[in-house]
């Protein structure tokens, strides 16, 4: 006789994704038993552990940041946005975006408060550790975010009255330490060739 054989069914049954629950209302119910100290202190401690809590607080409040200050927090973002495991390089690894963001803002409120020098400065480091980022990634997504906290700075620079000399010295060292030759490098060749002019005139 022949075996049987016991047929399954092609079809298989789709399983439903168990139900996630949300934590949020019961936060809020605990929280709103809270006093307004109690909360308070919360904030400040988990800013105080954690710098993307602390920066997100700090543009949500829109806290006056004085230019010191401001100059050690602009390079501290500039260490977050461009911090990346080296076990992942020439892949398209994860990046602090919103440090970026950060950065951009930050080179704003200095050129705002008329510190555009120390924001030049901030930018050369900038490029000089983003470039690199760029440089080991697979496909240098973060070149945009850079690109974006340059635009401040050069638009301040175009309108600003700063030495011809020191501007075209300045154009040349981003171009220099731009390490994959392609960030903002057509905006810094015609800025330079524009100062370059404006000095022989």
């Amino acid at each position: 006789m022949p075996k049987r054989t016991s047929k399954r069914s092609s079809k298989s049954k789709a399983i439903k994704p168990p139900k996630t629950a949300d934590p949020v209302p019961r936060l809020r119910k605990a929280l709103a038993r809270r006093t307004k100290g109690e909360l308070i202190d919360v904030l400040v401690e988990f800013a105080r552990d954690d710098r993307a809590v602390l920066r997100r607080l700090t543009a949500r409040f829109e806290l006056q940041t004085p230019p010191k200050e401001l100059l050690v927090l602009t390079r501290q973002a500039i260490a977050d946005a461009t911090a990346f495991d080296e076990r992942d390089i020439n892949h398209n690894f994860s990046y602090d975006y919103e440090a970026y963001d950060q950065v951009q803002k930050n080179l704003r409120r200095l050129i705002e408060q008329g510190q555009l020098r120390p924001a030049m400065k901030l930018s050369l480091e900038l490029m000089a550790e983003g470039s690199y980022q760029v440089e080991m990634s697979d496909e240098g997504l973060m070149a945009d975010n850079i690109e974006a906290c340059f635009r401040p700075v050069l638009k301040a620079l175009r309108a600003g009255d700063l030495p011809a000399v020191e501007l075209i010295a300045w154009c040349a060292k981003m171009l220099k330490a731009d390490r994959v030759g392609f960030i903002c490098d057509q905006e810094l060749r015609t800025l330079r060739q524009q100062f370059e002019a404006s000095r022989s005139s």
